[in-house]
């Protein structure tokens, strides 16, 4: 199954806690850090809940 990366660019610093759950939930803690997750509808749902948090490296 394919991966995709994902970079946090924001800060969860007043922020939702709910969107605060969605980064934990990818693995992301702190600014610029990369991760690598599978490609499935439940992760594209999470990054586009927070697509102004995160950002998908090519």
């Amino acid at each position: 199954m394919a991966t995709i990366k994902i970079k946090q660019i924001g800060s969860p610093i007043r922020r939702p806690a709910a969107q605060r759950e969605i980064l934990i939930g990818l693995g992301l803690n702190k600014m610029h850090k990369i991760v690598e997750r599978q490609d499935t509808p439940e992760v594209r749902g999470a990054i586009a809940k927070i697509p102004h948090l995160v950002q998908v490296i090519d």
